[in-house]
């Protein structure tokens, strides 16, 4: 039948186009999801006059920040103090450069920053935070391990999602196109539940230790980019799976017709 290599063509070029942007979206998720874990603007804090309050303090608030021994308490603090800015690696404050106790109060300020280590990633939480004596926070412990692993793990079945496309693209199938979807939902899933312990962490934090009056507390454009994340990864599955499963379907009925 004539029609038939006409109809051939309009489903390669239909499975084709959703293929094509399954792969720009997952791309495009995958740069989002890199920068959010790479950059240190999750929640930020806002202070009327951190200047004043640095100077009021001396360097003691920069000292205490830095220390091995600071605990959430007293970086948490800071940050109220000194419009920090938190990420899933670094916690970062700004402050006035070489600022002394005896000087005024300047208007040059700097952001430092410094990193989580490991350790810190996987420490308890404490009910009173800064008081070890409090007993062990659960929800806030576990609540922070995971917005520290979900994200790679994420990446992760991404990556490995995008090797499977590859070895598609050489046999030159779309079946395994549905383990590609299927990873891509995982992902997603990942990319959600790590919003959704942040948001949960800091609103436990934050019933622990309320902001100041003077304070104001938002969350980053680093948290928005984890959002817009999750959707671009949940619609590259639909399109991956939908694509597999609905050429699947046609290549048998056409294949029925030819035969018969």
């Amino acid at each position: 039948c004539p029609c038939v290599p006409a109809q051939d063509a309009m489903m390669d070029n239909r499975f084709a186009t959703a293929l094509v942007i399954a792969c720009v979206l997952s791309l495009i998720s995958t740069i989002y999801m890199a920068a959010s874990i790479g950059t240190d603007f999750w929640y930020e804090y806002h202070t009327q006059s951190p200047a004043e309050n640095v100077s009021e303090a001396g360097r003691s608030i920069w000292e205490e920040f830095v220390s091995k021994e600071a605990d959430e308490k007293t970086y948490t603090d800071a940050l109220f103090r000194c419009n920090g800015t938190v990420g899933l690696w670094r916690r970062c404050i700004t402050v006035p450069k070489n600022s002394h106790w005896y000087s005024p109060p300047e208007t040059d300020m700097t952001t430092n920053c410094i990193s989580f280590s490991l350790s810190d990633q996987f420490a308890e939480k404490y009910i009173e935070p800064g008081n070890h004596n409090s007993g062990t926070d659960f929800n806030r412990t576990y609540l922070w391990r995971l917005q520290f692993l979900l994200p790679f793990v994420s990446i992760g079945l991404m990556c490995f999602g995008a090797l499977i496309g590859l070895c598609a693209c050489a046999c030159r199938s779309l079946y395994p196109a549905i383990a590609t979807g299927v990873l891509h939902f995982l992902a997603g899933l990942c990319t959600l539940g790590l919003v959704g312990c942040y948001v949960a962490g800091i609103e436990l934090l934050h019933r622990k230790l309320p902001l100041p009056e003077d304070v104001k507390g938002e969350f980053g454009w680093s948290f928005c980019l984890a959002c817009v994340s999750a959707p671009l990864q949940f619609m590259a599955a639909a399109l991956f799976i939908w694509a597999a499963r609905t050429n699947r379907k046609e290549f048998t009925l056409l294949k029925a017709y030819r035969v018969a």
